[in-house]
């Protein structure tokens, strides 16, 4: 249960005065559903207003604050014209206040004729003249504040950074002061406010460099310490030595050999099975490094083992393509493999259910519904999980607990991690990386083109499909906007199938995934030649036949992101070609970014760079889900910060007693506050 301190904290957004129905919408758009969601949604900048007697030409592109006297009206003659305001200050000098929208009768209710008024926005220079256009404030000079410095806040349509500004007060005051839990040494050290203050400084000054930094280590430090809690929770736990004989891999007849990175890592994996505390291991590799024939030797150990086995995929394409790999590989072993979808209804499904549970199914691989209530297995000895970053650890340990003793644990990704951000997101877990690529898999060839030679290219694709080859087509990303993204993929689509007919597909993310899985379906059963799409298909889908992709807008990608839509061609061996389309002006981070691409097709030498030239923004390059996410801590405070958490967290562990002496019971709290609590089953018992 949540600590009753922090209750008012965790209230209904609706709890916060002012707010109806029509500031609820705007609010949710921005994620911001509690109180303390909106005490979390720190400013990213700030406006200095320069209080001024006079004004002056040299104040021109600032941002001032004035006392101003109406003198006259300029109305314009119809409803789009400006409404122009006249006004003087203190020594007569002249300025134009300009209003858009059509509402005359407002700006005069604003700003009587002869009645002084603080006026505060941008001033401008037109022509020889002054003019400030919408002023941010206009107040009787007795209401005014002193200018100051103004917090600015991400807003969406219908909300002001103003009203999220009083709104974050509101939030603040339903803070409570909560005791301490960071080690008091460091605190003093770096000179940080406690919580509380820290949270009210951020927001009067977004400048406020130790409020920030505070902040930030108290989220990444929860998480540190939520991290290594699952992990002495699984190390002391007892399950299950799951020792192989090794008849089926034997067996197995594989038309190559292991790469020697695919070899440690399966003796890795072997090693961990032995053992009777549960294996918890990820395993990182990138793009076509061969994981799939790791977890196909971990599952086969576990069959040897009289043991069960689950694979869960984010996505029922990739479940299918599992399905169809794993079947291929098996069967001639005796090994019986089924799969389960949400897609899966009636006697199929409980056909596949009777056999789980009768222990006739040897594995079982599909999306979520696999640990879905109803679902039983005989004796579920290990789990593997592909694409780890679609899965929070509630989903993890829900399908841990189908096994009647914790069954071992391996995760996939696709992402290679950078080294530094491994704390943070799988502190809990052993590492093994693929880092060699089988023989025989040739690099994709990556080109930068100015997107003004788009005629160019889709006469190149002519000739590509021509030759009985497949493509993507990748539409730009723009940034929190899943309504334009859409309509920029609609709109390509739209050109693209005016010049190429049927052969033209299009997939995003507001499909349902019925749909969505069949237009996949349709290109990786070659019925389509082109396969336009927002990033959807970032993760999945292998259609050898697909030896191009042309990724638009490239300099708004995130390098992971660009590595990981790159990887979608160059599977079925032979020339493989990626077309980055860039727009005009880059930045030096956006051309770094790409030079490196056309580079380098090493996914961890990307990830490392991608962390060192991307600003504050996303994590790894895709939105994470789970508990990975980070609302208080940028990137660079994640590399800066998690050296000292980790450090911190392992102290409170192994020095101050855990959670049950002092600081324990505080940083229990804290846990709670940044809602790591999830990831903590043992929180209730500890």
């Amino acid at each position: 249960m949540r600590p009753e301190i922090l209750n008012p904290l965790f209230a209904e957004v609706t709890a916060l005065k002012g707010i109806g129905p029509g500031l609820a919408k705007p609010l949710e758009r921005l994620g911001l559903a509690r109180a303390v969601d909106v005490a979390f949604h720190l400013p990213t900048g700030f406006i200095d207003r320069e209080p001024r007697d006079e004004l002056d030409m040299a104040d021109a592109g600032r941002v001032i604050a004035i006392i101003l006297t109406p003198v006259s009206y300029r109305m314009g003659g119809s409803a789009r014209a400006p409404a122009r305001v006249q006004a003087v200050d203190a020594a007569g000098n002249h300025v134009t206040l300009v209003f858009f929208g059509g509402n005359s009768g407002w700006a005069k209710k604003l700003l009587p004729i002869g009645e002084p008024r603080w006026v505060s926005g941008k001033l401008e220079q037109y022509g020889q003249d002054l003019q400030m256009v919408h002023p941010d404030h206009v107040l009787p000079p007795d209401e005014a504040a002193l200018p100051g410095r103004e917090a600015v806040y991400p807003c969406s349509e219908g909300i002001t950074s103003r009203r999220l500004a009083a709104l974050a007060v509101q939030a603040i005051e339903r803070a409570p002061d909560l005791p301490e839990w960071i080690e008091p040494s460091l605190k003093a050290q770096q000179e940080w406010p406690g919580w509380r203050e820290a949270l009210a400084r951020i927001h009067a000054d977004p400048a406020d460099a130790k409020a920030r930094a505070r902040l930030a280590y108290d989220e990444i430090f929860a998480n540190q310490l939520a991290l290594m809690l699952v992990r002495g929770e699984a190390r002391a736990r007892r399950g299950r030595a799951l020792k192989g004989d090794g008849r089926l891999r034997d067996a197995l007849r594989l038309p190559y050999s292991p790469t020697g990175a695919q070899a440690r890592t399966i003796r890795e994996i072997e090693g961990d099975m032995a053992q009777v505390q549960p294996m918890l291991r990820l395993l990182q590799g990138d793009v076509g490094s061969g994981k799939t024939l790791v977890a196909a030797m971990a599952l086969l150990i576990a069959a040897e083992a009289g043991a069960q086995g689950a694979l869960l995929a984010p996505t029922e394409i990739l479940a299918r393509q599992h399905f169809d790999t794993l079947s291929r590989l098996f069967e001639p072993l005796g090994v019986r493999v089924a799969i389960l979808t949400g897609r899966d209804k009636g006697r199929v499904r409980e056909a596949t259910l009777m056999g789980l549970a009768s222990g006739e199914i040897d594995v079982l691989i599909g999306t979520h519904a696999i640990f879905q209530q109803g679902v039983a297995y005989r004796d579920l000895g290990l789990v593997v999980v592909d694409e780890q970053h679609r899965f929070g650890v509630a989903e993890r340990l829900m399908l841990q607990s189908k096994a009647q003793v914790p069954p071992h644990l391996l995760v996939m990704t696709a992402t290679p991690i950078p080294r530094t951000l491994q704390l943070a997101s799988h502190g809990e877990m052993d590492v093994s990386r693929l880092d060699e690529m089988p023989p025989g898999r040739e690099p994709v060839e990556t080109s930068v083109i100015a997107e003004d030679r788009l005629a160019e290219i889709v006469e190149a694709l002519g000739r590509h499909l021509a030759s009985g080859k497949q493509a993507y087509w990748v539409c730009p990303l723009v940034e929190e906007s899943e309504k334009i993204d859409l309509a920029a993929a609609e709109e390509r689509a739209g050109q693209l199938a005016a010049r190429f007919g049927d052969a033209v597909g299009l997939v995003h993310g507001r499909m349902k995934p019925v749909e969505k899985d069949a237009v996949m379906a349709r290109f990786a059963g070659g019925e389509l030649g082109v396969l336009v799409a927002t990033t959807v298909i970032e993760v999945g889908v292998d259609v050898p036949n697909a030896t191009l992709i042309v990724i638009e807008h490239a300099d708004r990608f995130g390098l992971a992101q660009l590595h990981q839509l790159r990887g979608r061609v160059g599977r079925g061996g032979g020339r493989s070609i990626c077309l980055l389309l860039r727009g005009k002006g880059l930045s030096e981070t956006s051309r770094a970014r790409l030079a490196l691409m056309r580079e380098t097709n090493d996914g961890f030498r990307i990830a490392e760079e991608d962390l060192r030239l991307r600003g504050a923004g996303e994590l790894l390059g895709t939105r994470q889900s789970g508990e990975m996410q980070f609302r208080l801590a940028t990137p660079e405070m994640l590399t800066q910060l998690i050296p000292a958490a980790n450090s911190d967290a392992r102290l409170l562990i192994d020095r101050d007693g855990g959670l049950k002496g002092d600081r324990g019971q505080a940083a229990r709290t804290a846990l709670y506050l940044f809602e790591r609590d999830a990831a903590v089953g043992l929180l209730r018992s500890g």
